[in-house]
């Protein structure tokens, strides 16, 4: 696989999936490996998806100074990774927490963006976590699912800060708790880096009005994708994050959590090609949400 070596001298791997133009992939977790992300539903068929393993995770070499880890140190591994492919600009897709280090980059290199997909974005970096009772809005949502009552006690336990992160409620963040689902979710301990992603939003990883400020004249087109189902973002953030561009569009991909490639990958990527195409969203399933 290629590598490149940071500012700093770490050696930060990447992983390039399909062939045509390229799409450079900002995985989230936080820092979690790119593996995660898989060929995106079928994105790599239409797109060269440039996977970045974030330092210390993945295939890339943990640095010498964990404060790196900080979101809007990552910017610079970013950037350095563009002038390493040659690219005089490029299209951006973040998905998850990769879509705040997404706008730290856009904020500070906005004319090396020529599109940016923000996907199931959390957008800490605008000063918009999304609140408890954003996500147990959304988790009610699924009060249907066979594994609602034992689930939803136990993420309520945890947004109210009486309990860690519990396997019991992984379904709330997949649109279908299916066999793929559960595949995806069982390889998330062995693709985290704890200590980093401890790091990655620590104190003076953002400053909200002055990116919100740089992004508010950011030229290039922004995609705001969400997940109806998703407990965080849902779509009411996602609009407001697009509400910060002066070019954005917000699509929700119904019955979609927050991986939507694997909850309806077809739905996924015909979205997300017409908006790298430039296209006008059409169809029944293709419409604004």
């Amino acid at each position: 696989m290629p590598f490149f070596t940071a500012t700093d001298g770490t050696e930060i791997a990447y992983h390039l999936r399909g062939e045509s133009e390229p799409l450079v992939v900002l995985p989230g977790g936080p820092m979690r490996a790119s593996a995660y992300l898989g060929d995106l539903g079928g994105l790599a068929a239409h797109r060269q998806l440039v996977l970045l393993d974030l330092r210390g995770t993945g295939n890339s070499a943990v640095p010498a100074d964990p404060a790196t880890y900080r979101c809007d140190h990552l910017v610079d591994d970013v950037e350095v990774l563009r002038a390493h492919m040659g690219l005089a600009h490029m299209d951006v897709l973040g998905h998850s927490a990769g879509g705040s280090l997404a706008m730290l980059y856009a904020a500070r290199y906005p004319e090396r963006v020529s599109r940016l997909a923000l996907v199931t974005a959390n957008p800490w970096a605008l000063g918009m976590p999304a609140t408890a009772e954003d996500r147990l809005a959304a988790a009610r949502l699924r009060e249907g699912e066979p594994w609602f009552a034992e689930a939803f006690p136990a993420y309520q336990a945890s947004l109210a800060g009486a309990g860690e992160f519990d396997p019991v409620f992984a379904p709330f963040f997949y649109g279908r708790w299916d066999g793929a689902a559960k595949e995806h979710d069982a390889r998330g301990d062995d693709e985290f880096n704890d200590e980093a992603a401890g790091i990655y939003g620590s104190e003076g990883a953002y400053d909200p009005p002055a990116t919100r400020s740089a992004l508010s004249r950011l030229a290039a087109p922004v995609l705001v994708l969400a997940g109806e189902l998703d407990v965080a973002p849902g779509p009411e953030l996602a609009h407001r994050t697009a509400d910060v561009f002066p070019n954005a569009e917000v699509a929700v991909e119904p019955g979609a959590g927050h991986h939507p490639w694997l909850d309806d990958a077809e739905w996924f990527v015909r979205r997300v090609v017409t908006f790298l195409d430039g296209g006008a969203p059409g169809g029944p399933n293709l419409g604004n949400g």
